[in-house]
C-alpha cells in the first residue's frame, strides 16, 4: 500500500531519526494514572452536582436531532482519529484515547487531555519523531482554523446584531474580532519557530480542522432548527457565532456550559432557545462523564488482566 503524502513528508523531514520504540517507562505510566484519577474524581463531583432530571424533560424525541447530536460530539475525536493515523498509523485502540482527550479537556481542564493522549501515543503508536511536536502543531492549526472561521461567521452575523441582538454590543465584537486577528498573526509571523511538521501535513492537518469546525457549525445549526424550526435562521446563524466565540477561550473546561450560560444571559430564562441550548449543554456532559467513566474502567481493567 502507498504511504499517505503526510506520513512521506514526516519521513523526509527526519530522515535519519529511527523509529521510537513502545516506551513504558514509569513516568508515563504515572502519569497516565494521575490524569485517570483526577478525571475519576471530576466525574464524581459533577455527577453529584449534575441534575439529570431536568434535561430529560425537555428532551427531543425526533431521531434526526440524536443523528446530529451523535455527529457533532464524535467530530472532534474522528477527525484527531484521521490526522494521527496518517501521521502515526493510529492503532483502533486510539480512537478511544482521542474520545479521553475530549472528556478530559472537557471534564478537568484544557489541554489535560492533550498530556494524556501524548503519553498514551508514546507507549502504543509506532511513531516516527518527535510526538509531543505533532500534538502541539495539531492544536495551534485547529486554533487557527478555529479563529479563521469564527471571524467568517462574525462577518456573517455582524448585518443582523444590531437588529435582532442589541445586546451584543458593537465594540465588544470588534475587540473579539481584533484579538483573533491578532493572535493568528503572531502564528504565521513565528510559524518557523513553532510547527515542526512538514508543509505539506499542515496544510492537510489545517483542512481537516476546517472541515470539522464547518461541520459542527452546521450540525449545531440543525439540533436547533430541527427542535424548534419555528426559530429564525439569523439568530441560528447568531448563535453558531457566539459557540465558536467561547471555544476559542483557552484553558475553559466544559465550553459547552459556559455557551449554555452565556445565551440564557443574553436571551433569557424563559425563552425557548434558551431552555433547549441548556439542555444540549447538559446532554453532552451526560455523555462526557458516561464515555469518562467507561473508558476509565475499561482501562483499569485492561491494566489489571495485562
Amino acid at each position: 500500500m502507498a504511504s499517505s503524502p503526510v506520513a512521506e513528508g514526516i519521513e523526509l523531514a527526519v530522515p535519519h531519526m529511527p523509529s521510537l520504540e513502545m516506551d513504558h517507562s514509569n513516568w508515563q505510566r504515572w502519569l497516565s494514572a494521575a490524569i485517570t484519577m483526577a478525571l475519576f474524581v471530576a466525574i464524581l463531583l459533577k455527577l453529584r452536582n449534575f441534575g439529570f432530571s431536568n434535561a430529560m424533560g425537555t428532551l427531543p424525541v425526533k431521531p434526526l436531532f440524536w443523528l446530529a447530536f451523535a455527529a457533532y460530539y464524535l467530530a472532534l475525536p474522528f477527525s484527531d482519529w484521521l490526522i494521527f493515523r496518517r501521521l502515526w498509523k493510529l492503532p483502533k485502540g486510539g480512537f478511544a484515547a482521542l474520545i479521553r482527550k475530549l472528556v478530559s479537556n472537557e471534564v478537568l481542564f484544557g489541554y489535560s487531555g492533550e498530556v494524556y493522549f501524548y503519553s498514551w501515543a508514546r507507549r502504543h503508536a509506532p511513531i516516527v519523531g518527535a510526538p509531543f511536536g505533532a500534538i502541539k502543531d495539531v492544536s495551534i492549526l485547529s486554533a487557527i482554523a478555529g479563529n479563521l472561521i469564527t471571524l467568517a461567521m462574525l462577518g456573517l452575523a455582524w448585518p443582523s446584531v444590531q437588529t435582532i441582538a442589541p445586546q451584543f454590543h458593537g465594540r465588544a465584537v470588534f475587540a473579539s474580532a481584533a484579538m483573533i486577528i491578532t493572535m493568528s498573526m503572531v502564528v504565521f509571523v513565528f510559524k518557523n519557530r513553532l510547527f515542526s511538521l512538514p508543509s505539506a501535513a499542515l496544510r492537510e492537518i489545517f483542512a481537516i480542522h476546517v472541515a470539522r469546525l464547518v461541520a459542527t457549525t452546521f450540525l449545531s445549526g440543525l439540533m436547533w432548527h430541527v427542535a424548534l424550526p419555528q426559530v429564525p435562521l439569523v439568530w441560528l446563524v447568531l448563535l453558531a457565532t457566539l459557540q465558536l466565540l467561547v471555544t476559542r477561550l483557552p484553558f475553559v473546561p466544559n465550553k459547552d456550559l459556559v455557551f449554555a450560560s452565556l445565551a440564557i444571559f443574553l436571551i433569557g430564562h424563559d425563552s425557548e432557545v434558551a431552555t433547549l441550548i441548556a439542555m444540549i449543554a447538559a446532554s453532552i456532559l451526560a455523555v462526557h462523564l458516561i464515555l469518562g467513566g467507561l473508558l476509565i474502567l475499561t482501562e483499569a481493567l485492561e491494566a489489571r488482566l495485562g
